[in-house]
Formats: C-alpha cells, sequence, structure tokens
C-alpha cells in the first residue's frame, strides 16, 4: 500500500469517527466544544502560514495561501456560531439595548 493510499484511508476512517463522535455530543456542551474546536483551528492557521512561507514554489505556496484563507474563515466562522449560541442563554432584560 502506498502512502497516498494510506493517507487516504487514514481520512475516510477519521471523518467517520469524527461524525459519531460529535452526533453524540448532547446540546448542553456544543459552546464549549466550540470554543475547543477555535482554538484548535488556530493551531492551524499558524501551520497553514508555515506551509504559505515554506513553499519552494509556486503552487505550494498558492495552497498554503489557500491554506491560511480556509482556515481563518474557520475560527472566525466558528466564534460567530459560538457567540450567537451563548446569546440564546441571555435573558429577555440582557438582550434589551440600552440608549
Amino acid at each position: 500500500m502506498s502512502a497516498l493510499e494510506i493517507g487516504i484511508t487514514v481520512f475516510v476512517l477519521a471523518a467517520f469517527v469524527g461524525f459519531e463522535v460529535i452526533s453524540k455530543v448532547p446540546p448542553t456542551l456544543h459552546t464549549p466544544l466550540m470554543s475547543g474546536a477555535n482554538a484548535i483551528s488556530g493551531v492551524t492557521i499558524i501551520g497553514a502560514l508555515t506551509a504559505a512561507g515554506l513553499g519552494a514554489t509556486a503552487a505550494a505556496q498558492a495552497l498554503g495561501f489557500l491554506a491560511v484563507v480556509t482556515a481563518t474563515v474557520n475560527v472566525v466562522g466558528g466564534f460567530l456560531v459560538t457567540d450567537r449560541m451563548l446569546e440564546m442563554f441571555k435573558s429577555k432584560k440582557d438582550k434589551a439595548p440600552s440608549g
């Protein structure tokens, strides 16, 4: 088996395991789970920046840039979702605009 086949096999198995684990999480734990995932995605941005900076060819730099963009979108989207979920736990008087 080649390294590519092993990598694809690990990726597919990880996708199935990840789906099963996430589907079993109760709704009350989704907000803390999202916060942890956002922290991990921040590390992904650092790895993507490194990949973009160390790219020896233009194709490697382009893929590194694409990795930076997608990781950044993931982090920002995760924080927006977490913020929206936390809004659900505020009382109505806390939501009233002041002024």
